[in-house]
C-alpha cells in the first residue's frame, strides 16, 4: 500500500460478472480511472479467492518475445484530486469465487486503514425496460435521506445477490456508511459496451460524492448507441414492436409478458452478432 496519504476518501467499486451485465459498472470504474490518473495502491492475493477454472489468468505476448502473465484478481487505485473534497480510491476486481467473507473483511481492512468515509459499490442488471428512455438506477443507502437525496427507486427484489450486497452489508457492520447502485441495462441489447448505461452510473456517483465527473465522450457515445439499437430494431418489426410496447408500459404502465420478451431479446442478440464485421471485412 502506498505511503501517500489520502484527504478525506471514498471508495467506489465494481466487480465483473455476475454483477456486472453489458460490463456497464466495471466501465465506469474503468472510466474513472482513466480521468482520475488513478495510481496502484493494493492488491488481493488472487489464490485466496479465484477458482483459475472459472476467471482463467490471461497470457499476452510483448515485442514479439515477452509473454506477460496476468492473474484475475481484485486492484486497488488511489486518485489523488487537490481540487475537490475527497480523494477517491477505486476497487476493480472480479467476483470472487470463494470465501467471501474473508474477501469482504479484506476489502473493509484497507477502507478503514485509509480512513474511507464512504463506500459506493455499482452495479448493472437486466431488465425489462426500453433502451430509448431514462436509465433507472435502484438500490440502497445507509440512510433514507442519502437515498432520497439521490432519487433511489427502492429496490423490493429478494433472490440471490453478488458480491456488492455483500461488501454494502460488510461495510455498514464495519461503521462505513455504504450506498450501493443498480442500473438497468435493456436485456434485448446486452452485449458491452453499454455507454448510455454507464453514463447513468457516473451520474449518480457524482451526486453520491459531490464530485465532478468529467464525462468526456460518453454522451455523444450514448447518443450514438442509442440511434444505432434504434435503426437496427427498426429492421424487425416484431423488436420494434416490442421496444413501443417498453416505452409505452414506462408512460402507461402496460404490463409486458416477460417470456416473450426474453425470446426477443434471443433474437435481437442473434440478429446483432450476424450483423457484426467479420475480422478483416471491409467496414
Amino acid at each position: 500500500m502506498r505511503e501517500r496519504p489520502l484527504r478525506d476518501p471514498v471508495m467506489v467499486a465494481a466487480f465483473e460478472g455476475w454483477n456486472d451485465a453489458a460490463d456497464a459498472a466495471s466501465a465506469a470504474v474503468e472510466h474513472l480511472s482513466l480521468t482520475w490518473d488513478a495510481e496502484e495502491f493494493a492488491e488481493f492475493d488472487p489464490e485466496r479467492f479465484y477458482d483459475f477454472q472459472v476467471s482463467r489468468p490471461v497470457v499476452t505476448i510483448r515485442d514479439g518475445v515477452t509473454r506477460d502473465f496476468s492473474w484475475p484478481t481484485t486492484r486497488i487505485t488511489a486518485c489523488y484530486l487537490p481540487n475537490a473534497p475527497h480523494d477517491v480510491l477505486l476497487v476493480h476486481g472480479i467476483e470472487p469465487s470463494f470465501a467471501w467473507r474473508t474477501y469482504c473483511r479484506a476489502l473493509i481492512d484497507v477502507a478503514l486503514s485509509a480512513d474511507v468515509s464512504m463506500i459506493v459499490t455499482l452495479g448493472a442488471l437486466l431488465a425489462d425496460v426500453a433502451h430509448t428512455t431514462p436509465i433507472q438506477i435502484t438500490g440502497s443507502a445507509h440512510d433514507a435521506p442519502t437515498a432520497e437525496r439521490l432519487g433511489l427507486a427502492a429496490s423490493s427484489y429478494e433472490g440471490p445477490t453478488g458480491i456488492t450486497s455483500a461488501v454494502q452489508v460488510a461495510a455498514v457492520a464495519a461503521g462505513i456508511p455504504a450506498i450501493t447502485l443498480w442500473a438497468a441495462v435493456p436485456h434485448y441489447v446486452s452485449d458491452p459496451p453499454s455507454p448510455k448505461v454507464t453514463l447513468a452510473l457516473l451520474r449518480t456517483v457524482e451526486e453520491a460524492l459531490d464530485i465532478e465527473v468529467p464525462v468526456g465522450g460518453l454522451p455523444e457515445q450514448a447518443d450514438e448507441w442509442v440511434e444505432q439499437v434504434t435503426q437496427i430494431a427498426a429492421e424487425d418489426s416484431e423488436i420494434s414492436d416490442y421496444v413501443r410496447a417498453l416505452q409505452e408500459r414506462d408512460d402507461e404502465a402496460v404490463a409486458i409478458e416477460p417470456m416473450s420478451g426474453d425470446t426477443l431479446a434471443e433474437e435481437f442478440q442473434r440478429y446483432l452478432r450476424r450483423r457484426r464485421p467479420k475480422p478483416g471485412s471491409a467496414r
